[in-house]
């Protein structure tokens, strides 16, 4: 099992009675430094805590440290030119995933019960499929986002990550006041199967494998999102990072530096294109949903890549089937469902509609019990 060295920028001593939670470094805690992955706030010490993070503790839960992540949440490997890489627990010399990569990585070496993690194009599943643990990002809104650093804020989901879907659960019902765990049957679903065959083969037959133990599962077509529609995420990047890259270019890595200067090259007439098409994307997405209660695809279509390729090389393949989420803001479930190549962990993706996070929820813990 690995240290901390790479998972926790700052493990907290000692830890107190209760359920241990690693925070991802992405949010403000009261008294703690809070780096945001970045070397621009590296003695950064805030005075409020986040409002995510003070529901939790105000539920028993203790904080056990901050987690590393990719610089400023923008990336999918958590391989930080700053605090170092977040080791993978379960796959030595493969990414931990990102961006919230040292909260996984805890939860996969048994270092912490929970975790709480953002997810802005799959920041929480992504790590959550590589490391083999479970992660949910809720409906657009649902957990405040206050004294959380922004990514692409139409984008930016905080939620639960654990090792089970009860965990994520026990999560969220902290998080959200009135959150309510409901049950349900997968024989009374309506669930659509969708981008196995994007997956390499073992990857594709983990998914259809669990497709297969959801009674009446069938093929639905699912459009992916216009490459067109990610300049809004791009210019809202940007107007997050322009005044510190004003002022702190030289403090930035050189992954998330080259990211922040094309960002910063999205022109006016690139951005109204890319908020029509997801506008229209959503509607389409709509659409493919109706007539089904949820979703089932894998979460990535590959098992955790070797680690150095870096995150420009790896992004675009990586967030293929998690970012269409972020887009439309639906809720959406990393689950493990079986080894896969070379051995390591597949994930299955449940998805439903915006504000059915509890159905997802549910339906997800009852897959988990069928795959065991």
């Amino acid at each position: 099992m690995p240290g901390l060295d790479g998972i926790f920028i700052t493990p907290l001593e000692p830890a107190r009675a209760g359920v241990t939670l690693a925070v991802k470094d992405l949010f403000d805690t009261a008294g703690i430094r809070t780096t945001y992955g970045s070397a621009v706030f590296a003695e950064h010490v805030p005075s409020k805590t986040a409002t995510a993070v003070a529901r939790l503790e105000a539920a028993g839960y203790v904080n056990a440290g901050k987690a590393n992540l990719h610089e400023f949440a923008w990336g999918i490997t958590s391989e930080n030119e700053h605090y170092g890489r977040v080791p993978n627990p379960v796959a030595p010399g493969r990414i931990a995933g990102g961006s919230s990569g040292g909260s996984a990585a805890a939860l996969a070496a048994g270092l912490v019960d929970a975790a709480l993690g953002t997810d802005s194009g799959g920041s929480i599943r992504i790590p959550s499929a590589c490391c083999g643990t479970t992660g949910f990002k809720p409906s657009f809104g649902l957990v405040p986002l206050d004294g959380c650093f922004p990514l692409a804020p139409s984008y930016d989901h905080a939620g639960p990550m654990a090792r089970d879907v009860a965990g994520c659960e026990r999560v969220m019902a902290a998080l959200v006041p009135g959150f309510a765990v409901v049950e349900t049957a997968l024989d009374e679903l309506a669930v659509g199967i969708a981008w196995t065959e994007l997956a390499d083969p073992l990857v594709c037959a983990r998914v259809e494998s669990a497709a297969a133990l959801v009674p009446g599962a069938r093929p639905l077509e699912v459009p992916l999102p216009p490459a067109a529609a990610y300049p809004v995420f791009q210019r809202e990047a940007a107007i997050v990072h322009e005044p510190i890259w004003r002022d702190h270019r030289d403090l930035y890595g050189a992954n998330v530096a080259a990211k922040v200067e094309r960002a910063l090259r999205v022109t006016d007439e690139e951005f109204e294109r890319a908020a029509r098409e997801r506008a229209l994307y959503r509607e389409r997405m709509a659409d493919a949903m109706d007539g089904v209660d949820l979703l089932l695809t894998p979460t990535l279509t590959t098992v955790a890549p070797r680690a150095g390729l870096g995150d420009l090389a790896l992004r675009e393949a990586l967030i293929r089937l998690t970012f269409p989420w972020n887009t439309v803001g639906a809720p959406a479930l990393a689950l493990p469902c079986g080894s896969a190549e070379d051995g390591l962990p597949a994930s299955v993706q449940l998805v439903g509609r915006p504000g059915e996070d509890a159905l997802v929820l549910a339906a997800g813990r009852m897959l988990e019990a069928r795959l065991r």
